[in-house]
């Protein structure tokens, strides 16, 4: 069953602000785990919700709906900045 992505404001204007092979990077890593589940994904420390997406040198911050079946976009930031 494919889950649903939804996009916080802050995380769409990450995703404006990327160069556009960047973009599509993330946008297939994400459309990936929506379908199959499959992704580099990982729960982030002292954080129950909270997951990080690694996409190259780029980070997604999500947090899985599993009931609703969605996932919610927080952040997309370059690794050096993404756990700031």
């Amino acid at each position: 069953m494919i889950w649903r992505i939804s996009w916080s404001q802050r995380a769409l204007r990450d995703m404006e602000r990327l160069d556009r092979s960047s973009r599509e990077r993330v946008l297939r890593a994400l459309d990936r785990l929506a379908q199959t589940g499959q992704a580099d994904l990982k729960r982030l420390r002292g954080s129950s919700d909270e997951w990080r997406l690694r996409v190259g040198d780029w980070r997604v911050r999500l947090e899985l709906d599993p009931r609703a079946r969605t996932i919610r976009v927080f952040r997309v930031r370059h690794r050096r900045e993404a756990y700031r």
